[in-house]
């Protein structure tokens, strides 16, 4: 059996007479953590709303562990194993950290309605198994401490970590991080790369990575591969190095090669 756990075939979306993805194919690996650059208006998050099914593709095709999700609605999609996270977090502020993980968690029902009722052993147990569940993840990501707060309440950076908790909630074989570091200080970036290496490596999740600092790309995607896309096309793909050093992505991504990313280390929004 093939080790591919998603590949998109000639994904092409269009609004009006612009086309936002225009004929992408790009293939995950099981375990790998893939990055997927570009400059704003590439059409990056557009592929990861085509992956979740928040919009349909114009035409192309989207294989998950070999089978097509493309007609497959949003929270089945997610009971498959697909998980993300967003450009702006979406948190539910007034209430607490526990609870937006927990809530995570119940994205597949565990028992039935009449069981939740009638406080049947079962729902019982699964709902001790979930309360663990949710503070094992919140230990991962370093909130237990916040476990009560509201999550409104949170730093920012805090904030990002807590959407990360919630998207492993739902128990992914894909997670897909849309600009995990926006927004974020250097020493930020810094323990953001060191939580999705502890996260790819406890987790063993295939991980798709969109993100704007180039740093933290090349430091996560190092042993693996990075997309390049381009006006809604892809323009290149390849190991860290190779792209650090292809003319195309230099000349349309980042300028000239005296502001290069190999030599600036971090990209522009």
């Amino acid at each position: 059996m093939s080790d591919i756990i998603l590949e998109t075939k000639n994904l092409s979306v269009q609004f009006g007479g612009i086309k936002a993805v225009n004929d992408v194919n790009l293939e995950v690996h099981q375990g790998e953590l893939i990055g997927l650059i570009g400059p704003n208006g590439a059409g990056k998050t557009t592929i990861f709303n085509l992956i979740t099914n928040s919009i349909r593709p114009t035409s192309g095709d989207i294989l998950f562990k070999g089978k097509s999700i493309v007609r497959i609605p949003p929270y089945k999609i997610c009971r498959l194993g697909i998980s993300r996270t967003f450009q702006n977090i979406r948190l539910f502020p007034q209430m607490t950290v526990y609870e937006n993980v927990e809530l995570g968690l119940h994205s597949k029902p565990q028992y039935s309605l009449l069981e939740s009722f009638i406080r049947t052993p079962r729902a019982f147990q699964k709902e001790k198994a979930a309360r663990k569940r949710a503070l094992e993840l919140l230990d991962l990501v370093n909130l237990c401490g916040h476990a009560h707060d509201k999550a409104g309440s949170l730093p920012y950076g805090l904030q990002r970590r807590l959407e990360i908790a919630r998207a492993m909630a739902t128990n992914p074989g894909l997670l897909l991080l849309d600009e995990p570091a926006a927004g974020m200080n250097e020493d930020e970036c810094a323990e953001l790369i060191e939580l999705i290496r502890k996260i790819h490596s406890v987790m063993r999740y295939s991980i798709v990575l969109i993100e704007h600092h180039m740093h933290v790309v090349m430091e996560l995607c190092r042993d693996y591969r990075i997309y390049v896309l381009s006006l809604g096309s892809l323009l290149a793909h390849g190991t860290p190095q190779e792209i650090q050093s292809n003319p195309d992505v230099i000349n349309a991504y980042l300028g000239t090669r005296k502001t290069g990313m190999a030599q600036t280390g971090k990209g522009g929004k």
